[in-house]
């Protein structure tokens, strides 16, 4: 349990989901550079990347950073010393 009582997500499930959502967009890309006027595919990619950024913020809530060069910001001391590393899992 947190300190707000809530149950502490499973740190693999995470990021499992996490990685399925990012290969949906990364497959997303790939036909919309073929498919550019398929609106359905540009509004799923739109949805789907909006739920990789939140869980990607849930997850760094939860377990500290996952993204480096600035797309997310270190706790104090500087964590990101801190494993697993997000590539560990």
């Amino acid at each position: 349990m947190d300190q707000q009582g809530k149950t502490a997500p499973n740190r693999y499930e995470l990021m499992e989901k996490i990685q399925q959502v990012d290969f949906a967009l990364v497959e997303l890309t790939l036909y919309l550079d073929t498919h550019p006027q398929d609106a359905q595919a540009v509004q799923q990619f739109n949805e789907l990347a909006a739920q990789s950024h939140e869980l990607k913020n849930y997850y760094e809530q939860c377990f500290g950073p996952l993204r480096q060069f600035g797309a997310s910001f270190s706790g104090y001391p500087w964590n990101w010393k801190d494993s697993p590393w997000p590539w560990q899992l």
